[in-house]
């Protein structure tokens, strides 16, 4: 099979990881460029695979002239690599750090190098979700998706979406799974060991708000919900960090909290959480809650079902999809803090919940099952093969 490029926007590691584990296992031959984050055996030794460091040195605690030069050095680089590169597809799975630059410039530069473009979509419009949406960003938006030669989404909204809102033909979109995150470390802890080592009593009713805090993800929404709930000795951590340019909606949630909050202890890891430390937050809670105003799927639903733990999540999107009522958690109507309190105490009064230590090991199978790489990499080399199978008619017509 002739040979794949990988562009990870040097993003999401887990996700680069997986994929990059899946095309190993399928033989596919290919390159990856990324920086850093991504050196090690998997892709040193792996046979046929290539990792080009282009963006080296990413750590955030550089200069700002540091960071600009970084970046533009690595822009560099990859036209560079992409000027000579052998492999005729490009799979990008997330843009660079000037998404405009990328949507448009760059996705012309590659098109004019003739090569196959598949693109993986983790959000359509991100702007929408983030209330910054403009008619800069959905016209760069239009013009990736039309450029791009087949598309990666996670759910079929996603699918439709990209169909009404950028005319993007139903045949160049492939649903593939959100493959399960493997990269951070799942180790013997136990979850009450976990629970105190964080000063958490083993009886206290755990749950667990974990990831980048911004307005979408309604944090606003559980820290309501608290008050409304009947005595029973709940905790909640909440381990993240506010994205760059929400602070003054992390300070007014913080203002509530720090008014005295019913019916729950708080637990706040303000700061971003390493891999090496992920575990002990998803050990000590007894469950996930996903507030969220606008998503279509969640990364951080899959991390929790790694660990077996179960999730309360907003019907938004397409959420209800992963989550089976009673089984691996419940639903909630989004934007409702009543309704969010209900859904907490049926938990905990459920059998999912009394049976937490036995039903854990079955949500970790039923996840690993419905969201295998093994399938994400089948469903990827079948949209490498027809792009490869045109491009080959298309030059022996040519040689004809």
């Amino acid at each position: 099979m002739a040979r794949v490029s990988v562009l990870t926007g040097c993003a999401d590691k887990p996700y680069a990881i997986g994929l990059g584990s899946t095309l190993i296992a399928q033989r596919i031959p290919f390159d990856v460029i990324g920086g850093d984050d991504l050196e090690g055996p998997l892709f040193r030794e792996a046979e046929d695979v290539t990792l080009l460091n282009l963006r080296g040195d990413q750590r955030p605690v550089a200069g700002a002239l540091t960071k600009a030069l970084r970046v533009l050095a690595y822009y560099g680089r990859l036209i560079r690599y992409a000027a000579t590169a052998e492999p005729k597809i490009f799979h990008i799975l997330w843009n660079n750090k000037f998404e405009a630059f990328d949507r448009t410039a760059l996705m012309l530069y590659y098109k004019a190098l003739r090569k196959k473009i598949v693109l993986t979509v983790h959000n359509v419009n991100a702007g929408k979700r983030d209330l910054n949406d403009s008619v800069l960003n959905r016209a760069t938006l239009k013009m990736q998706y039309r450029l791009a030669d087949h598309i990666f989404v996670h759910t079929h909204d996603m699918k439709k979406e990209l169909m009404a809102d950028f005319g993007v033909s139903p045949s160049a979109v492939t649903v593939i799974p959100f493959g399960m995150n493997a990269t951070v470390p799942n180790t013997s802890l136990l979850p009450v060991e976990a629970k105190l080592r964080l000063g958490i009593s083993p009886s206290e009713k755990t749950m667990l708000f974990f990831g980048n805090i911004a307005p979408y993800k309604g944090l606003e929404y559980l820290v309501a919900a608290l008050p409304l709930l009947k005595p029973g000795g709940y905790r909640v951590i909440i381990a993240g960090n506010p994205k760059a340019g929400v602070e003054e909606y992390w300070q007014g949630i913080r203002r509530v909290i720090d008014a005295g909050v019913a019916g729950a202890e708080i637990l706040e890891k303000i700061e971003f959480v390493p891999d090496s430390e992920t575990e002990l937050y998803f050990k000590a809670a007894d469950v996930l809650v996903l507030p969220y105003k606008h998503i279509f799927q969640s990364g951080v639903l899959f991390l929790a079902y790694n660990f077996g733990l179960p999730v309360l999540a907003a019907d938004v999107g397409s959420l209800h999809e992963d989550i089976e009522e009673g089984e691996t958690g419940f639903m909630f109507k989004p934007e409702d803090p009543a309704d969010l309190a209900r859904a907490i105490e049926r938990y905990f009064h459920s059998d999912l919940y009394k049976e937490l230590p036995r039903r854990r090991r079955r949500i970790s199978d039923y996840a690993n099952e419905r969201h295998s790489w093994d399938t994400v990499g089948e469903m990827t080399r079948a949209v490498y093969d027809g792009l490869l199978g045109v491009m080959l008619r298309s030059t022996s017509a040519q040689t004809a």
